[in-house]
C-alpha cells in the first residue's frame, strides 16, 4: 500500500498557518434554486473552501442537511469518480434531493421536483467537487496536473476547514461515500483522515466508515473480470470464452501476447454495441436513430424496460462508444488508468440537463459559484485535468481500515460491464475474513433486490439486481433502502 506520512506530517505543521474560512455558514446558505418553486425540504449550503492560499486552489461543496434530524444524523460526503466527474453527477442524477425534468422550451432551464428517494431523507449529504479543475478551480492552472495523493491531501484539508466552519457537526457520525473512481478517492482520503486522527489534528473528524459503489480498486481484479462476466451474462459464446481463456491465461488487459490480443479484440467486437455502464439499458450512439430502432425491436417490452432507471423523469441517456475499448490501458503521465474511468477519454454520457442547469448564471449565483466568465463552463465530465494514478491497489487500504474497526460497505450494480461485480466480489473475498452472514438474497417490496454477504471486521458486500454502474440512478428505491439499513447498523 502506498504510504503518505509526509503529506500528513506536512499538513500537521502547516495547518495552523493556513487561514480558516472566515465566512459564517449562513453566508453559504442557499435560499432558493432556479427551477424549483417550493420551499427547500431542508437547509442547503454551498460555496468554496480554500485548500491552498498561495495558488488560490478552492474546492466547491454543496451541503443538503438531513430532512429528518440534522443535529444527530450522520454527515456523509459524496465523491463521484472519473477522474474528472463532478460530484453534481450524484446530486443531479442519483441520490440528490431533486429529480430534474426537461424545461418547457428546448434548451430551457430544467424543472426540479423533489426526489422521494434522496439520501438526505436520513443523512446530511455533502457533494464535493474534487480535485481542483472538476467544478472546483485554481488560479494556478498547473494545479490541474494532479493525482491520487494530492487529491486526497486536498480533500483532507477541505474537511478540516469545513468542520471548523460547521462545528455543530463535529460530533455527528461521518462517512465517506461515492462510486466508480471514487473507489480510489475514498480509501486514500480515509488514509489521510485516519492519520490525522492519530496525530490529534483538530478538529477531530468523527470518521465511522465508508461505502463504495462499483468502485475501481485493483487493476488486476477489475480489468480481468470483464471476460468472465461477459461469458456469465451470455454476451459471448462459450467457444469464444474458451479461446480467449486459453490464449490469455486469465490476464485480459495490459501487455499480452498477440494471440491473446486478437481474442480480446474479438470479445470487444462482440460487446461494442452494449451500454458499458448497464448491459440492460439502451445504447444511444445516435439518439434519433437508435431510439427508433429500439422501439421497433422484437424484444418483449418487459425486457426493454429492464435496465431503465426507475426515476420518474428520463433525465439522462447513457451512451457507450467513446470510452471503449475495454481492457486496454489508457496512460496519463506514466501510470496506467482504468480505461473507462480516466485519462483523456470522457465517460460516455449525455448530461444535457445538468449542464444547462449548472451553466445558468442565476443558478450559479444561487449556489454561490463563480460565473462562467471567471472559471468556465461547469462540465459534468471534464478533460481539463491531467491525472496520474499514483497509489496502486486499494486492497491493502481496505484491509487496514476494516482491521481497525471502521465500517465498510462495498456494493455493486450487477449489470455493470465497466467494473463488473465479479471482480469486486473476488477482491473482497481475497481479504480472507470469516463469513458471518452467509450469501443470501436481500429484499425490497417483497421482491429479491440483490444478494449480500457479511464478513468479520464490519465488512459487507452487496449486489443490486438489475442495476448498472450508478446504483442510485438505476435503482433509487432499493438504494435508499440498503443505504438506510446499513447506515444505522440494521440488517439489510
Amino acid at each position: 500500500m502506498a504510504s503518505t506520512p509526509s503529506l500528513t506530517l506536512l499538513l500537521a505543521l502547516l495547518l495552523p498557518l493556513i487561514p480558516l474560512a472566515v465566512a459564517a455558514p449562513e453566508k453559504h446558505l442557499v435560499t432558493h434554486l432556479p427551477g424549483f418553486d417550493s420551499a427547500l425540504p431542508s437547509k442547503h449550503y454551498a460555496g468554496y473552501i480554500t485548500v491552498d492560499e498561495s495558488n488560490g486552489r478552492r474546492l466547491f461543496y454543496y451541503l443538503v442537511l438531513s430532512e429528518r434530524d440534522p443535529a444527530i444524523d450522520p454527515v456523509v460526503l459524496w465523491l463521484s469518480g472519473g477522474p474528472g466527474c463532478s460530484s453534481f453527477d450524484g446530486f443531479v442524477y442519483e441520490n440528490g434531493p431533486f429529480n430534474f425534468e426537461r424545461g418547457s422550451t428546448p434548451g430551457g432551464l430544467p424543472k426540479l421536483q423533489l426526489n422521494p428517494y434522496s439520501w438526505s431523507k436520513v443523512s446530511s449529504m455533502m457533494y464535493l467537487d474534487s480535485p481542483a479543475g472538476v467544478g472546483s478551480y485554481s488560479l494556478n492552472k498547473s494545479d490541474y496536473k494532479t493525482g491520487d495523493l494530492k487529491t486526497a491531501a486536498d480533500a483532507h484539508i477541505f474537511l478540516l476547514k469545513w468542520f471548523e466552519l460547521y462545528p455543530e457537526f463535529q460530533l455527528n457520525p461521518f462517512y465517506i461515500s461515492g462510486e466508480s473512481y471514487a473507489g480510489i478517492y475514498i480509501p486514500t482520503l480515509a488514509d489521510e483522515v485516519v492519520k490525522g486522527i492519530q496525530m490529534a489534528l483538530k478538529p477531530r473528524i468523527n470518521l465511522k466508515g465508508y461505502l463504495i459503489g462499483n468502485g475501481a480498486t485493483d487493476a488486476d481484479y477489475d480489468l480481468n473480470s470483464f471476460v468472465p462476466f461477459a461469458h456469465g451474462m451470455g454476451l459471448i459464446s462459450t467457444d469464444l470464452f474458451e479461446d480467449v481463456s486459453a490464449a490469455c491465461h486469465g490476464t485480459f488487459w495490459g501487455k499480452v501476447n498477440d494471440v491473446c490480443q486478437e481474442n480480446i479484440d474479438r470479445v470487444r467486437w462482440e460487446l461494442k454495441d452494449l451500454n458499458t455502464y448497464n448491459i440492460l439499458a439502451p445504447c444511444y450512439h445516435h439518439p434519433e436513430v437508435q431510439e427508433t430502432a429500439f422501439v421497433n425491436s422484437s424484444l418483449p417490452s418487459s425486457f426493454r424496460k429492464l435496465g431503465e432507471t426507475e426515476r420518474p423523469f428520463p433525465v439522462r441517456k447513457r451512451m457507450a462508444g467513446l470510452s471503449w475499448p475495454l481492457g486496454l490501458p489508457v496512460s496519463s503521465g506514466h501510470v496506467t488508468l482504468w480505461p473507462e474511468l480516466g485519462g483523456k477519454s470522457l465517460p460516455c454520457t449525455s448530461d444535457e440537463l445538468a449542464t444547462i442547469w449548472l451553466d445558468d448564471e442565476d443558478v450559479r449565483a444561487a449556489i454561490h459559484a463563480k460565473p462562467k466568465s471567471l472559471i468556465g463552463s461547469w462540465e459534468l465530465n471534464t478533460a481539463r485535468i491531467d491525472y496520474i494514478h499514483d497509489t496502486g491497489s486499494m486492497v491493502e487500504y481496505h484491509k487496514k481500515f476494516t482491521a481497525m474497526g471502521y465500517r465498510v460497505l462495498i456494493y455493486s450494480g450487477d449489470h455493470d460491464l465497466c467494473i463488473p461485480f465479479t471482480g469486486t466480489e473476488a477482491w473482497v473475498r481475497s481479504l480472507g475474513y470469516r463469513v458471518v452472514d452467509s450469501w443470501r438474497p436481500w429484499h425490497f417490496g417483497g421482491q429479491v433486490a440483490g444478494y449480500t454477504q457479511g464478513y468479520d471486521h464490519n465488512l459487507t458486500f452487496l449486489t443490486i439486481k438489475g442495476s448498472g454502474h450508478t446504483v442510485p440512478e438505476y435503482k433509487p428505491k432499493e438504494s435508499l433502502a440498503f443505504y438506510t439499513h446499513w447506515l444505522f447498523g440494521e440488517k439489510i
